[in-house]
This record gives C-alpha cells, sequence and structure tokens, in this order.
C-alpha cells in the first residue's frame, strides 16, 4: 500500500509558474496554484521546492505573490534535485516514501527516482488534479495537521535559536520552560490519535496502525488505559505528539503500543515517557513490560527502550518481541516539567 504524501516537493520554472525566471522575472503562477497550496496546506500536507535558480530572485517571485509562507525548507540551488530532495527529507524528519515530487523535465524526474525509487515523481501536467489523488488525500484530518505547517516554523525557530545559543545545550533545553501534559484519551483526541497511529513510523514500538473505533473501545475498556502525551515550550505547542496503550495485568502492566512524533525525537520524549510508564508501574509495585516489532523503520525506538533500561525478555506475544524493565529508579530531565493529569 502507497503511503499518504506528506510533502510535495514543487520545481518552479514552467511547473509553479509559467516561463522561466532566468529569462524573464516576470514570470506568473500557474492558474489556481495558491488556492491547491492552501488545499494541501488544511490537509497537513507540506510544501517545499527543488528547483534550479537564483535563490534570491526565486524567493522574491513567491513573496510577491503571498505564497513564499507555505514552502518549508525550500533547496533553490543548481544542484541535482535529488540531493534537494534528500536535505527536504532530512530537516523534515519523514520517510522518503511520503515524499512527492512535481516538475515539468522528464529528466529531472528521472533524475530523483533513480536515486529515490520510492519517491513519487509526477509531471507539471496533472498539478490542478492532485489535491484529488488518493495519495493526496489523508484519511483523516485533525487540527493538528492543520496547524502541521507552522508546528514546523515554530520548530525552525527553536532551531535556529538553538544554534545561535551560546553555552549548554543542557542550559538551552532548561530555557524553553518545556511541559509534557499527560492526559487519559477523550473522544476529541480519537481523530489525532488515529493520525499518530498512521503517520508515525520512527518511534512506533510496533508499527500497527489503529481505527478510531478501536481507540474508542480501549477508551471505555476496564482491563487497558489509553493516554494521549502534548508538548509545549515557550514557542508554543507541538500539539498531540505521543500515545500509549496500557493493558493491566494483576502483576504487571505491560505497553501494548506506544508512539511519539518524530518532530519531538531530538527532545528524547520517547525515553522520558517511557520513565514515567516505569515510575507509574513502581508506583503499583507491578513488572513494566512492553512490545516491541522491527518494523524495519523504528530502530531508534529499540534504543529508546535500552536508554529507559528495558531488556529483551526473550518472550513473544501476538508476533512482538516483549521488553521487561530492569531498574528500581525513574530519571527525567530536570528541564521536563510533568503535568500529569492521569489517575
Amino acid at each position: 500500500m502507497k503511503k499518504t504524501v506528506k510533502c510535495l516537493v514543487w520545481d518552479l520554472d514552467n511547473t509553479l509558474w509559467d516561463g522561466t525566471l532566468l529569462e524573464s522575472p516576470e514570470v506568473k503562477l500557474k492558474q489556481g496554484i495558491p488556492e491547491l497550496l492552501r488545499k494541501l496546506d488544511e490537509k497537513g500536507i507540506i510544501n517545499s521546492i527543488a528547483s534550479k535558480n537564483n535563490y534570491q530572485d526565486a524567493m522574491e517571485v513567491l513573496k510577491k505573490n503571498n505564497i513564499s509562507e507555505y514552502f518549508l525548507y525550500p533547496e533553490i540551488h543548481w544542484n541535482a534535485k535529488s540531493v534537494s530532495i534528500a536535505n527536504i527529507q532530512k530537516n523534515l524528519n519523514i520517510g522518503i516514501d511520503t515524499i512527492a515530487f512535481i516538475d515539468d523535465q522528464d529528466f529531472e524526474r528521472h533524475e530523483v527516482s533513480s536515486v529515490h525509487t520510492d519517491v513519487y515523481c509526477l509531471d507539471a501536467k496533472e498539478y490542478a488534479e492532485l489535491h484529488t489523488y488518493e495519495r493526496f488525500n489523508p484519511g483523516v484530518i485533525t487540527e493538528d495537521a492543520r496547524r502541521r505547517r507552522h508546528l514546523y516554523q515554530e520548530d525552525l525557530r527553536r532551531s535556529q535559536d538553538e544554534k545561535e545559543f551560546q553555552g549548554p545545550k543542557e542550559e538551552f533545553l532548561a530555557g524553553l520552560n518545556i511541559e509534557l501534559l499527560i492526559t487519559p484519551a477523550t473522544e476529541a483526541d480519537l481523530t489525532r490519535m488515529e493520525e499518530l497511529t498512521i503517520r508515525t513510523n520512527q518511534l512506533s514500538a510496533t508499527g500497527k496502525t489503529y481505527k478510531s473505533e478501536e481507540l474508542h473501545a480501549y477508551m471505555n475498556c476496564d482491563s487497558h488505559r489509553l493516554m494521549v502525551w502534548e508538548l509545549k515550550d515557550k514557542y508554543g505547542s507541538y500539539g498531540k505528539i505521543g500515545l500509549v496503550l496500557l493493558k493491566l495485568l494483576p502483576n504487571r502492566i505491560h505497553i501494548e503500543m506506544i508512539l511519539c512524533s518524530c518532530r519531538v525525537m531530538s527532545r528524547g520524549i520517547g525515553t522520558v515517557m517511557l520513565q514515567y510508564l516505569a515510575a507509574l508501574a513502581c508506583k503499583k509495585n507491578k513488572k513494566l513490560t512492553a512490545n516491541y516489532r522491527d518494523t524495519g523503520k523504528n530502530r531508534i525506538m529499540y534504543l529508546a527502550y535500552k536508554f529507559a533500561s528495558f531488556k529483551e525478555s526473550g518472550i513473544y506475544e501476538d508476533d512482538c518481541m516483549v521488553m521487561e524493565y530492569t531498574m528500581n529508579e525513574q530519571f527525567v530531565p530536570a528541564y521536563i516539567k510533568i503535568i500529569d493529569h492521569v489517575k
């Protein structure tokens, strides 16, 4: 099954606009482009650029047409477009198979597809129909999805400030006033929770996806607990970024599913979430175990388990390896304040 597109990378000349900028500075946007960008943005699909052009001249056209704000991490230079797409993928921290690339030239599309075989390459002639294509229509559209571009832009400001900060990283993080809000899942969270299970790859312990109906059933099940995480700092909210499904057993608490948005990977939130659950199990005088299934993309989740003092138990349940917590103490970084609303 082909992945839903998370980022559409645009060529500029004769793709986003008619004409070649180097030949004429009076290029005009193709008909319907502002409306198409808005539609994609409202679906949570990020727009970016891979164009062989002069950066300042191209950005001037985008600003003149009031659409520059839609494009994150634009790659406007003379390098190969496969390189540009690799840079965009790295900056957005998404799977290469969730990127689409649109260009009017066969050569450029072939160059990209020869290097990145999983990138969805499209002819510029198709631009007006993109919003109708299945891969450009996520099954669920949440408030977090509608704000996705703004969330990335906030992340960019964080990153820029961190690069400019003179001092230890821990000191910078301490100044962010990071809060991790943990709450029981509610009806209002269902759509976002389903979206998280679909979109999260690297920090998903099992790779399993859940429909909102399944999640709703767990919310009303005495043998399970479903919780969501929201992360905030002085720049704003990252949105609902984490989800965990616990199974309550007589002698242990078992993590059936845990996942965390890749956007907060650098904050170590995955490990913090596990340490919180370890403290919860310790408080109830129970063992803590967890599911892990190698999906080929979630190695970093396995490392999060190891950093949080989990080890392989040698037991398999439901096609998953069972990890077991081995420590009696829990450590949460001092720069993160946990606000716990779970009883």
